[in-house]
């Protein structure tokens, strides 16, 4: 049976930190055909000239990823709600635009932790902006940025990504030829 268990844990050491790093953003449907083995992205091959374009967010501070799993054995149904909370600090025009395209859309999004894990959020359907805020502050010690959530809904977790460097989440992909369009210090 498909649902039978296949390995135990045990308790593992306590060399982990938490946190994420990295952030890269690729428009919905961008991915192409998308190959895994062992719940583990292996491949992807991009649009008809296996390219696609990310776009890289560098974090600070406190940013998070978190998935929730909803089952229900009455309906016979479950599923995996990532949470990705980002916190970027100063406002600007250009942010503004972005980040108003990215209310509108459906990402997929790359998340790089810190411990070098590299794992794609709405591989399926995408992750929508469901909340945030843009502020000013207050003190001279508030934040004047945006805080954004973004949830996307799924059969699975978060798929891990082979290969991944902090400068190409995508670069252990064999089929595709991945643009890392890198964000200014506006």
């Amino acid at each position: 049976m498909a649902c039978d268990l296949t390995a135990g844990r045990k308790v593992p050491c306590k060399d982990v930190i938490g946190g994420i790093v990295r952030a890269w953003f690729a428009d919905f449907g961008s991915l192409g055909t998308v190959t895994q083995t062992a719940d583990e992205i292996t491949d992807i091959t991009g649009d008809s000239s296996n390219l696609i374009t990310v776009y890289q967010y560098d974090l600070k501070g406190t940013n998070s990823l978190e998935t929730a799993i909803t089952s229900s054995r009455e309906n016979g149904t479950t599923f995996f709600e990532e949470t990705l909370t980002l916190t970027l600090p100063k406002l600007s025009k250009e942010d503004n635009k972005e980040l108003k395209l990215m209310a509108y859309g459906r990402p997929h999004i790359i998340v790089e932790d810190r411990n070098g894990n590299f794992m794609m959020c709405g591989l399926e359907h995408g992750c929508e902006v469901t909340g945030g805020s843009i502020a000013t502050g207050t003190a001279f010690g508030d934040l004047s940025g945006y805080s954004l959530t973004l949830t996307g809904q799924e059969l699975k977790p978060a798929n891990f990504i082979s290969g991944g460097t902090s400068t190409n989440p995508l670069a252990g992909m064999s089929s595709v030829t991945a643009t890392v369009t890198l964000g200014t210090n506006s």
